[in-house]
């Protein structure tokens, strides 16, 4: 532990964490996004098929689950800052081995790239959590929701970018594709830079000390395993894991094959595409603050069943829309990106309060963990689903994941969920 470290004032390194913070997943929001538009498609390029567009855009997905445990190990041993740092130097990895693999046509090694590419998304979310670690109960939900929020700036742009990206690729030499990418390689490792300078001092080291853990800081806590039943066992964390993993599983399930779908419209182009999941990404974290204030006054249970509502409301209004129809698609995504946002924090913040400080980031990057995994599994189906039945399948099939949700909400509902936070 650094003198910096023991002799800071804990309000006044909230206040730098949330900016730094926010800064590093402004910007990387913009790689993560122009990515998350164009993979699916250059997966579906390099194999001749569509049902590869649904396995690029789960190797991403895939790969911020499985990540999502060694990265949190990483914090939970020297501090959020080696963590987030570590991430997005895996990440910068991945996206050269994506840009390489388009180059040689190899779908193989497109989906490693694209699975270590899935590292941003594991940081941008361990973010939230970061915020977190010095917030006071009272303001919890609206700490981790302002990190939420900043990734509102780069996502929005992200996918406009995918245009530009073309021109870079074809600029380079490169598939035209891969631009995009190229770009990410940029971003992330500034963000890298960025944070390792910035995050000073570690808000996961400074809580920990401030709340006692003294000569335990840095050392390894509990087990992942040990740590997601201690969530599970306790109805906060079953309500809290239950909807951040349901949130993220439909939000895959319906947004990654929205843009395959749009593109059987003659005429589409990827400029409207990324318009629409310009809208989309707005709906997941431009109202974020909105959605932390209604966590911390309504109660975490009620933005949970404010979330599911979203949910089903987006997958009917999305799965009923024509391949052209892109003001119907939008307003869809857009529902969708606002059940996510409800769901994500409050359930972020139920599994926060749901077990000790020595526990919470082994809890976290599990839940993380099973969030991805259970997205992975959405975002697999989506192009068998898509080429059985249509979009329309994709959506009915997501939505049906909200009833889990519902059952779990119902049962909590005198069990401790509105207890006052810790």
């Amino acid at each position: 532990m650094t003198a910096q470290t023991r002799s800071a004032d804990p309000a006044l390194v909230q206040r730098r964490t949330l900016g730094v913070l926010s800064g590093g997943v402004a910007l990387s929001g913009l790689g993560i996004t122009v990515g998350i538009t164009v993979g699916g498609l250059l997966a579906r390029d390099v194999a001749g098929t569509e049902t590869a567009a649904g396995l690029g855009q789960t190797a991403g997905v895939l790969g911020a689950a499985v990540l999502a445990v060694p990265l949190a190990r990483v914090s939970d041993r020297a501090g959020r800052r080696a963590g987030l740092a570590a991430g997005y130097g895996v990440a910068v990895l991945g996206a050269l081995l994506t840009v390489v693999a388009a180059v040689v046509s190899s779908l193989p090694l497109l989906l490693v790239g694209l699975f270590a590419f899935g590292a941003a998304t594991t940081c941008g979310l361990q973010a939230r959590y970061a915020a977190a670690d010095l917030a006071v109960p009272e303001q919890r939900g609206r700490a981790l929701s302002l990190v939420v929020w900043a990734t509102t700036v780069g996502s929005v742009l992200g996918p406009n970018l995918a245009g530009p990206g073309e021109a870079l690729g074809e600029a380079l030499g490169l598939p035209p594709l891969t631009g995009p990418f190229a770009i990410s390689v940029a971003v992330f490792a500034l963000v890298a830079l960025g944070l390792l300078a910035m995050l000073r001092p570690d808000p996961l080291l400074l809580a920990r000390r401030l709340r006692g853990a003294g000569a335990d800081v840095g050392r390894p806590r509990r087990a992942t395993t040990h740590a997601v039943r201690a969530v599970w066992a306790d109805p906060r964390g079953r309500l809290g894991i239950t909807a951040v993993v349901v949130s993220h599983a439909v939000m895959v399930g319906v947004m990654v094959m929205a843009p395959v779908h749009m593109s059987h419209a003659g005429g589409t182009t990827l400029r409207v595409i990324g318009l629409v999941i310009s809208v989309h990404v707005a709906g997941m974290y431009l109202f974020s603050p909105l959605v932390g204030l209604l966590a911390d006054r309504a109660g975490r249970r009620t933005a949970v069943a404010v979330g599911a509502a979203l949910l089903l409301a987006a997958a009917a209004l999305a799965g009923t829309a024509a391949p052209g129809a892109a003001l119907q698609l939008g307003a869809g995504l857009l529902l969708l990106g606002l059940g996510w946002s409800c769901g994500l924090i409050a359930g972020s913040t139920l599994v926060t309060e749901s077990v000790t400080d020595e526990q919470r980031p082994a809890a976290q990057g599990g839940t993380d963990l099973l969030m991805g995994l259970g997205a992975a599994v959405a975002g697999v189906a989506g192009g068998p689903l898509l080429a059985a039945g249509g979009y329309g399948l994709v959506a009915t099939v997501s939505a049906a994941l909200v009833v889990p949700l519902l059952v779990v909400w119902a049962r909590t509902g005198g069990a401790g969920v509105a207890q006052r936070p810790r």
